[in-house]
């Protein structure tokens, strides 16, 4: 798995766009989880008990930016058939939306567009808030896995 990375992240472009990756998902999760606050001024603050989703935001972004980076390359490299390369794509941007959950103030105006819908969807985003995302990163790991399994054999990389 190590000279897939290797592989990957041997170029620049490939680490510019896991960190863009990285960064673009960790401040709007962290922003819309209330991890950072922006009015009166900039923050950030975890509350005691809350540590535990703190460190799952950043493993999920950072899982997704390399999940995502390898597939990019992935793609690139191999120009095979949309259906067999979009599967994997797909998996990463499933993974990272999961990762999402716990949606704190944006909940508000779900349970005011949606009605009562909205308010089982919202109570039931933030009730199971840690289990979804550590199913996200479940998903990220596995797409990670296939993503390494299919980097060795389509590349010939050594075991």
């Amino acid at each position: 798995m190590a000279e897939s990375i290797k592989l990957v992240f041997s170029n620049y472009p490939y680490v510019v766009l896991a960190s863009a990756i990285f960064v673009g998902l960790l401040i709007p999760l962290l922003i819309i989880s209330e991890y950072i606050f922006l009015e009166p001024f900039l923050i950030g603050y975890i509350a005691e008990g809350r540590e535990l989703g703190f460190v799952l935001i950043i493993v999920v972004s950072a899982l997704s930016g390399l999940v995502v980076s390898m597939n990019v390359f992935r793609i690139r490299l191999m120009r095979m058939s949309k259906k067999k390369m979009g599967g994997s794509v797909f998996g990463s941007v499933i993974g990272s939306v999961a990762g999402a959950c716990g949606c704190g103030p944006i909940g508000f105006a779900m349970i005011s567009t949606f009605g009562s819908i909205g308010g089982v969807a919202f109570s039931f985003l933030t009730t199971y808030e840690i289990p979804l995302r550590l199913a996200a990163i479940g998903f990220l790991v596995f797409v990670y896995y296939t993503t390494t399994k299919s980097l060795k054999i389509e590349c010939q990389l050594n075991k």
